[in-house]
């Protein structure tokens, strides 16, 4: 399995969320999006420790089991495909939100977000999770798929 971790979900890993970590530790191959980079690069620098978080996320796309996915013309031609179908039903999203699941999608991966807009993504496989920790993932799908 692969999992596509979300700015958010990367942060409440590094905070130790109990689900984010377990939902990592459960898949074969974490993924992370350039465009997740670039929001968290962008975080960083706002913030008064740039160095300790560019090391931090250095040594977490270093380890063998983490690729970093760039942008191409594939993930150009699914973005452009969502974003269309999501005006199209008038539930537009987050302009980076759309290129992560279309990285998500392209590469199969499964993604792991507490953005509740994710379900408007038709044929995404979005793992939810609560920034909350009392609301479990486990809960969270449940609800999720009893919606369908």
């Amino acid at each position: 399995m692969k999992l596509l971790l979300d700015t958010n979900a990367y942060s409440a890993f590094l905070r130790g969320h109990r689900d984010v970590v377990s939902a990592v530790r459960r898949t074969d191959r974490v993924l992370l999006s350039a465009v997740v980079v670039g929001e968290l690069l962008f975080g960083f620098r706002h913030g008064s420790r740039f160095e300790e978080n560019s090391a931090r996320l250095d040594a977490f796309l270093a380890k063998a089991s983490v690729d970093l996915v760039p942008v191409g013309f594939a993930t150009a031609e699914r973005f452009g495909r969502i974003a269309a179908s999501l005006r199209q039903k008038g539930r537009p999203l987050p302009t980076n939100d759309v290129w992560i699941a279309a990285h998500a999608m392209e590469t199969g991966a499964d993604l792991l977000s507490s953005d509740s807009h994710f379900e408007a993504v038709d044929g995404l496989a979005w793992l939810p999770f609560s920034a909350n920790e009392e609301d479990t993932i486990r809960e969270r799908v449940l609800r999720y798929h009893a919606r369908e």
